[in-house]
């Protein structure tokens, strides 16, 4: 498979999912300011925060309110990683690869483009959840119209491993918004109010029925200890590395245990890193500063793959996917160098190693 096609396919789907996340992430919030107290200013700064982009934020915008923080991340096209921009790499990335993927996977890509469009053009934030609940499915269907109609070769390794690098990193932010929400008001740790954010925050995360056939109470630890460590719901930070993993060795044809390249190895370790480590030792250390570290892990699996399969000459096409919080991503010069194959290009590393 040339390395054009496969950072084209991964990136279709990390941008989709980034989408959804996006529409998680700002859900989250909403659920949230639901249950707080009478005279509790809602806080919108925490989600720009989160996301590491406040320095662009105040580059554009004077206050952190609703529909400031709303435009910013859904419909901002100054904004690389707002639900629009989001949409419209995918696009684009899809129509470079028509050839490869499923008639049926380019249609689901195009109408959801168009929804969110329209939505951008009508300007309208009066329905938020309905709006953010289209954003949902519209990325469930692409997922499952991808299983379906694409042969589950290395394209689509590729395409199932970016969405589930994309989902660990959010699940991440998901949990940091309700950290930072609770800076400014520690009391509340441990009440009632607290108990119903962690309710509102498992329902975001679309966990809420998972987690309670599993668990009868909403504590704190074990809400992060689901999020994070459990191996069988698919947003889980544990699930998405383990299958990444699974992927990866898919694509490379190394056996287990094995690891031919960098992204490889640290995805192997990762992944073994949460299938030993437990809840107790994650708060023992501080759960906002693992959660830090988890999205620093990602962010250079992230920079591996791309220089393991998708940076062989540092073709246009691959960087054209880069933007200015895309895993921070080395930056490269262009170069008119014909896309590689990355199967030839596996085995040339295995053999060096």
């Amino acid at each position: 498979m040339l390395s054009r096609v496969a950072d084209s396919i991964y990136w279709l789907n990390r941008y989709i999912e980034r989408s959804e996340n996006v529409a998680r992430f700002i859900d989250v919030n909403l659920n949230l300011m639901l249950d707080l107290p009478a005279g509790v200013s809602p806080q919108w700064q925490p989600l720009i925060s989160v996301t590491g982009d406040l320095n662009q934020f105040n580059q554009h915008y004077d206050r952190f309110n609703s529909d400031n923080v709303i435009q910013f991340l859904c419909f901002d096209l100054a904004y690389d990683n707002s639900i629009l921009s989001c949409l419209s790499k995918a696009r684009e990335n899809a129509r470079s690869i028509r050839e490869v993927i499923s008639s049926e996977m380019w249609e689901e890509v195009n109408s959801f483009y168009l929804t969110i469009e329209e939505a951008a053009n009508n300007r309208s934030f009066s329905n938020l959840p309905k709006f953010f609940s289209r954003v949902k499915m519209a990325s469930h269907r692409f997922a499952g119209v991808m299983d379906a109609t694409m042969s589950h070769n290395e394209g689509w390794h590729f395409g199932k491993m970016g969405r589930l690098l994309e989902r660990a990193d959010k699940t991440t932010r998901i949990l940091d918004v309700k950290y930072f929400l609770l800076l400014p008001s520690a009391e509340w740790v441990g009440t009632p109010l607290d108990r119903i954010q962690w309710m509102a925050l498992l329902r975001s995360a679309s966990a809420y029925e998972m987690y309670r056939k599993c668990q009868h109470y909403i504590t704190p630890s074990s809400v992060a200890k689901f999020l994070i460590l459990n191996s069988t719901f698919p947003r889980s930070i544990h699930f998405c590395l383990r299958e990444s993993k699974h992927c990866i060795h898919q694509i490379t044809n190394t056996p287990s245990g094995n690891w031919c390249n960098s992204a490889e190895r640290s995805l192997g370790q990762l992944s073994s890193q949460l299938g030993y480590i437990t809840i107790d030792d994650i708060i023992q250390s501080g759960l906002h500063e693992f959660l830090e570290q988890m999205q620093s892990s990602i962010n250079q699996i992230g920079n591996e793959i791309h220089s393991a399969f998708f940076a062989f000459g540092n073709s246009p096409d691959a960087l054209s996917n880069q933007s200015s919080d895309d895993l921070q991503l080395q930056s490269t010069s262009l170069s008119h160098a014909p896309s590689a194959e990355i199967t030839s290009s596996v085995r040339s590393q295995t053999s060096a190693s």
